[in-house]
């Protein structure tokens, strides 16, 4: 099936078009809310079903290799770029969110490889959540040293000092934890606790580990909650992002030049590089096209939810407004049929 008109997509365009004309169609949040839920939670017994048959091969261990090393590469490029054409904060926190996995573009991914006939290993969904954190890691090192240098820039100033922000233009004056003259920089073993205790990645763990140990007789048992449900869920759960991508389109046009540029270019970059990685290792095409698919896609969940906590400098309005405002749309509409061609014809 065309990935255009197939009805999940569809009702995803339907979600943008009645936003943008100001519909009053909304979906309400404790619906919203299950949703997403659920296709965690299915995501995590897909994945864990197909590991407990599969097992831990060297085949997916080179996948899951390959995974985290593009989890660090991934916000390295984005920081590289961005840090002299925005203000540093945002560097990091942008570089976090596109460094980090979109679980909804990933599934949806899943579902148009199911579409095409081609059969994938479940242990992508495990590369997904070795994705997760280490870009959201790098952001918070990224941001402790640049608060370190302001600090420093700020101690050599005797008295009217302007303070710049390190990496990019001028920031906007934020509030900074300082208490004491000291620097209070959120602890790395914070972040991990918040990042993998946070309620939709917990439960997708939850669920990989419950298919796991439950295997093929946990498979025929959850197939008509997990398998059956799952293509109506996923295009309910579409329509509501097709209403919030159009609620945010008017954050993300506000952006600089530079940043609508790597919203839009970046993902393809970063799926380029994954395609290359892929090539190196033999990959099998189908893991390529899903590993092409975490590298390009953007977190507008987790890692916003993280950093509001982590990185308060930032401007949430630029890495929640591009991820979802931009990427989102471009990778669901365009960029997996592209990536899965392109992972078919060089892998």
């Amino acid at each position: 099936m065309n990935n255009l008109t197939d009805p999940a997509i569809l009702f995803f365009i339907f979600g943008v078009l009645a936003g943008t004309l100001r519909s009053n169609l909304e979906i309400p949040q404790a619906i919203s809310k299950f949703l997403s839920l659920y296709l965690l939670m299915a995501l995590g017994l897909k994945g864990g079903f197909a590991l407990a048959k599969s097992g831990l091969s060297p085949e997916i261990m080179l996948s899951l290799g390959a995974a985290v090393a593009m989890a660090f590469l991934v916000p390295t490029i984005g920081w590289l770029f961005l840090r002299q054409r925005v203000a540093g904060y945002d560097a990091a926190a942008v570089a976090a969110a596109y460094g980090s996995v979109s679980a909804v573009t990933f599934v949806t991914a899943m579902q148009y490889l199911e579409g095409q006939g081609l059969n994938f290993g479940g242990h992508m969904a495990v590369a997904m959540v070795l994705m997760e954190s280490p870009a959201i890691i790098m952001a918070v090192l990224l941001a402790s040293t640049l608060r370190h240098a302001r600090a420093a820039q700020v101690s050599a100033v005797p008295t009217g000092g302007a303070t710049v922000a390190l990496g990019g233009p001028p920031a906007q004056p934020r509030s900074l934890p300082l208490s004491g003259g000291q620097i209070a920089s959120p602890s790395i073993g914070g972040i991990l606790h918040e990042s993998f205790t946070d309620g939709a990645h917990l439960l997708l763990l939850g669920a990989m580990a419950v298919g796991f140990i439950s295997g093929d007789a946990g498979k025929v048992v959850m197939q008509p909650f997990s398998g059956d449900l799952f293509k109506g869920m996923l295009a309910f759960f579409l329509l509501d992002m097709g209403l919030m991508v159009a609620r945010n389109f008017k954050d993300a046009r506000k952006a600089s030049p530079a940043l609508l540029a790597y919203a839009a270019v970046g993902p393809l970059v970063h799926a380029g590089i994954a395609l290359a990685l892929g090539w190196i290792l033999g990959l099998p095409a189908t893991d390529g096209a899903l590993l092409m698919v975490l590298s390009a896609s953007a977190s507008y969940i987790v890692v916003p939810a993280v950093l509001r906590y982590a990185i308060p400098e930032a401007n949430p309005a630029l890495y929640f407004g591009l991820s979802l405002g931009v990427t989102f749309p471009l990778n669901i509409l365009l960029g997996i049929p592209l990536y899965t061609a392109a992972a078919l014809a060089v892998l």
